[in-house]
């Protein structure tokens, strides 16, 4: 493959073939003797040691066989063999390897589609070439799923959908019921415009495109999954959809948003646009596809993922543990391999031989909604930046006590960077908040809210949500699913934030309303804008506060309602720097009055195959708000306006 072929990432086939066989062979000397068991460094993992070396080789595995597969046999690494060996040890019942059957551990039902995906898809050179006894097992090892209703209700129904299709494949145990009711399930969790939630409650992440929109293309490749039945246009149809959207979501320097849980997993986000490739997607071309995926995986590799070792750890570039949730393990970073899907395709396939085209953040500037989540996004070619502020997504049903989740329930995510995640940052919400203060200052929670509307004005997007703000003591020793923490909880008011974006910059207004026969009562309402990691500076002024690190700033104007400002800091909160910044406002609570900040987040970050841009950012935009009517008038940095009428009383 040329390299002309790739003039904006510089990534060709040739460099994804190199970085998946550095991972395979980099684990190779962490796996027990007869390789059913990949271990690399580190203690162990929420499930145990035995849950980690199966899912070590369940998710190799996976790299393995898009390897295996892309390369129609040829095998220079053995992967067939050393794989093998693997199968035979893992379901012998009488070996110190054996994996943790289905029955025994749920994580085993996880890693078992991987084992039947790759086994289907390398079937040639791997499934038909074991001995009857070593396939017997195997066989013997999947069928624990058939009829187990245990799975829960999210991206997990795909996990026996698969493994039931390969079963049926081979002669084993399935059950009809069972796919037919995971698909129903799978149905349930579209939220439209090709959105799916991970899940019966607002869980907009990751798993949308590397599980919910990924699996229905793979499955519908295996064998016989077409005769159970064939909806590849349905399937296809909404991964399309999703994808004219999720293009959007990349920035220009390929990262992905730092958003949702399993963040370990790092470019398996660029698993659903190799599955656009696969199952040929006809609104983004095969150039933009690598392009997106291509940047999303240099994205790391030049970020030190993976490490000088070649292993995958957990954190977001660097090892940083805390970015773990309780069931992650040493070997858990590894569902990475779902982002090499692309090298499944044959060299000639056209995802390889096309041209690169720009992303989308790299040819103009957009202020858009994606409705299903609830998000605000703005993206700007300057630097790069694309922002989402969320008015939809928070991991739980509306109505919910449970308390904030970091990694869902804040009002801003970026490609650029990371919700603090301390113990503080749990309890007590900080950066890209709304709350109400209590005499200690442990603030409120907004999980549960309810959207208002997000709808498009002009070039600007507007969205508001309403939250039953309330104070959470949370229980002992939960375990962190990505989920808020449970606890007695208890309600403190109407929480009602309405925002208006446009590149940079968010207006974001704050009432707080007394519920019905509940006093009041909080100290203050504070406003947090965006947290910045590294090494950052800090300042603050009459009304003002903002950090830097790097080419990044983070601004905060107090307007009206708000007369104090501050920039907090923390150690060790971030898994993109040791310290962290957070500029704030703060102001009385005043019954039925609308406070206004300005927040906003820019780079100064030049790119070779783009000309120099101008200044990325001027004076913060200025905000009039009509007390009598609601109506609030912005006037952006370019003389643009845009004009709202804030949510009224419900």
């Amino acid at each position: 493959m040329s390299a002309a072929l790739s003039p904006l990432t510089g990534w060709t086939r040739e460099h994804w073939a190199a970085l998946a066989d550095r991972l395979l062979l980099a684990v190779r000397p962490h796996a027990s003797p007869h390789r059913a068991r990949v271990a690399p460094p580190g203690p162990a993992g929420g499930y145990g040691a035995d849950v980690d070396g199966l899912e070590g080789f369940a998710r190799t595995f996976l790299a393995a066989g898009f390897r295996l597969a892309g390369e129609d046999g040829r095998d220079p690494l053995d992967l067939a063999g050393w794989y093998a060996g693997g199968l035979a040890a893992g379901t012998d019942p009488g070996s110190s390897e054996r994996w943790p059957r289905p029955e025994e551990h749920a994580q085993a039902k996880v890693e078992a589609a991987s084992i039947a995906l790759v086994l289907d898809l390398t079937r040639p050179w791997l499934w038909d070439l074991l001995d009857d006894g070593v396939r017997e097992r195997v066989v013997d090892y999947l069928s624990a799923v058939v009829g187990d209703d245990t799975y829960p209700r999210c991206n997990w129904v795909w996990f026996r959908i698969v493994v039931e299709t390969f079963l049926r494949s081979v002669g084993g145990p399935w059950r009809a019921g069972d796919v037919e009711a995971d698909l129903a399930a799978h149905d349930s969790f579209h939220r439209g415009d090709g959105w799916f939630a991970d899940g019966d409650e607002r869980a907009f992440d990751h798993y949308g495109g590397w599980a919910l929109h990924l699996y229905p293309v793979l499955w519908a490749r295996m064998r016989g999954a077409a005769d159970l039945v064939d909806r590849s246009a349905l399937d296809t149809a909404r991964l399309d959809r999703y994808l004219t959207d999720y293009a959007h979501l990349v920035g220009g320097d390929g990262g992905p948003l730092v958003q949702g849980r399993s963040l370990a997993y790092r470019f398996a986000a660029a698993a659903p646009f190799w599955a656009g490739a696969l199952a040929g997607v006809p609104s983004t071309g095969p150039g933009l596809l690598r392009r997106a995926a291509s940047g999303i995986v240099a994205h790391f590799a030049d970020r030190g993922a993976p490490d000088d070792r070649g292993l995958l750890t957990l954190g977001w570039h660097g090892e940083w543990p805390r970015l773990a949730q309780s069931y992650s393990g040493p070997s858990s970073p590894y569902w990475a391999a779902k982002g090499l899907l692309g090298l499944a395709l044959p060299a000639d396939h056209p995802v390889w031989t096309a041209v690169e085209e720009p992303l989308p953040v790299e040819r103009a500037d957009r202020t858009w909604v994606a409705a299903p989540p609830g998000w605000l996004v703005s993206a700007t070619r300057a630097d790069g930046l694309v922002r989402v502020v969320n008015h939809g997504t928070d991991h739980e049903v509306e109505g919910s006590s449970a308390g904030d989740s970091p990694l869902y329930a804040r009002l801003g995510y970026s490609t650029a960077t990371a919700p603090l995640l301390s113990e503080r940052a749990w309890t007590s919400p900080l950066d890209q908040s709304v709350v109400l203060l209590d005499d200690t200052g442990v603030a409120t929670h907004r999980a549960g809210m309810r959207t208002l509307f997000t709808r498009q004005v002009g070039d600007a997007a507007y969205g508001a949500s309403v939250a039953r703000a309330h104070r959470v003591v949370p229980e002992p020793g939960q375990r962190d699913h990505g989920s808020g923490r449970r606890g007695a909880a208890h309600d403190v008011a109407l929480v009602t934030t309405a925002s208006v974006v446009r590149g940079g910059w968010e207006v974001r207004c704050a009432r707080v309303d007394p519920l019905p026969g509940t006093p009041i009562v909080a100290t203050a309402l504070r406003i947090g804008g965006w947290p910045l990691a590294g090494d950052p500076t800090t300042t603050t002024g009459p009304r003002r506060a903002g950090a830097r690190a790097g080419d990044l700033c983070s601004v905060l104007v107090a307007h009206r309602g708000l007369d104090r400002v501050g920039v907090h800091t923390e150690h060790d909160a971030s898994p993109l720097g040791q310290r962290s910044a957070t500029p704030w406002a703060a102001g009385d609570v005043v019954a039925g009055r609308w406070a206004v900040a300005v927040i906003g987040l820019h780079a100064h970050r030049p790119h070779a195959h783009r000309p120099p841009a101008r200044e990325p950012h001027g004076d913060a935009p200025d905000v009039a708000l009509d007390r009598g009517t609601g109506r609030v008038v912005v006037r952006w940095p370019d003389g643009t306006t845009t004009a709202v009428d804030l949510p009224h009383d419900d």
